[in-house]
């Protein structure tokens, strides 16, 4: 009983009358969740079970599909719940697990991208040397570096914020991101210098080395034409996506230290569109312009019907 009482509860604030349609958000969401895990699953199932798929670059796009449905399942149950619910609380433990999973797995997404954007390069720039490079060994030191380097740095922020005294306890938004680091009585400069130096070396360092490698590939792909076709199928997918996800991603990590004070409905618009728009952009690129992925689609499709 002493436990329970104990226990800090953080309201949530960014719900637009919610009372009045607790229905209609619940169906939307859980519509649009079972979309996310039915998509994003399919194209993964095609990867693992066509051979023709068994390359890096699948791989990594399985990978990249499978971070979509974890970051689905950290934000929707919680979203699912809230709906039905009278009062939308989350006790300060599970808030912060929350942000950690939320953005452990966005710090993964842009290492999946980088190494997708690397393994592009190889394959364009140096085809040659592609076997040689891009070995299975390779390959899972990549993967494993993608989950295990940023959950290592951010479990440190983790950490030093659950010793920290909160004062506030209401967040504005609809899910425990950034804004998470308001509710401390005093914004603590190491987490900031900190949080700074890793969204430095985890958004920004990757997001220059994706441009600069496609860039390399531009010049080659504009110098030999047979090139150019086989660049542009291969390499737009990753664009649109690196393109789309970098944009909500600077939007959701801005949105604490600008402190910027917008309406309900303009801010729950843009936190749905972080939730819903990419996990569900993924899978509809990849699906639509891989046109391996497309083959093997398509011929499921026909075999339904």
């Amino acid at each position: 009983m002493d436990y329970k009482l104990n226990v800090t509860y953080i309201t949530f604030g960014g719900y637009v009358e919610v009372h009045k349609y607790r229905y209609l958000y619940f169906v939307v969401m859980f519509t649009v969740y079972m979309l996310i895990i039915s998509s994003n699953f399919t194209i993964v199932g095609i990867i693992i079970i066509y051979k023709n798929l068994h390359e890096p670059m699948y791989i990594f796009i399985a990978a990249l599909l499978t971070n979509s449905v974890l970051f689905s399942t950290v934000i929707y149950p919680k979203l699912l719940i809230d709906f039905l619910s009278e009062k939308q609380i989350i006790s300060y433990p599970a808030c912060l697990c929350q942000w950690f999973l939320y953005y452990w797995l966005v710090v993964s997404d842009f290492f999946l991208l980088s190494f997708m954007a690397y393994d592009r390069y190889v394959s364009i720039c140096n085809p040659l040397k592609y076997t040689t490079i891009m070995q299975k060994d390779t390959v899972t030191i990549f993967l494993f570096s993608a989950w295990i380097l940023p959950a290592s740095q951010l479990l440190v922020i983790l950490l030093l914020s659950a010793k920290k005294e909160i004062c506030k306890f209401h967040l504005k938004g609809i899910l425990c991101n950034s804004t998470v680091l308001t509710l401390h009585c005093v914004r603590s400069k190491t987490l900031n210098i900190y949080g700074l130096f890793l969204l430095v070396t985890f958004v920004f360092l990757p997001v220059l080395f994706i441009l600069f490698t496609y860039s390399r590939i531009l010049v080659v792909s504009y110098r030999c034409r047979g090139v150019r076709r086989r660049a542009a199928q291969t390499c737009l997918p990753h664009l649109l996506v690196l393109i789309n996800f970098s944009c909500f991603t600077a939007y959701d990590v801005l949105l604490s230290r600008l402190e910027l004070d917008s309406s309900k409905i303009v801010s729950l618009i843009m936190a749905l569109q972080v939730v819903i728009y990419h996990p569900l952009f993924n899978p509809i690129i990849y699906g639509l312009k891989m046109r391996r992925i497309y083959d093997h689609l398509k011929k499921l499709f026909c075999r339904m019907v």
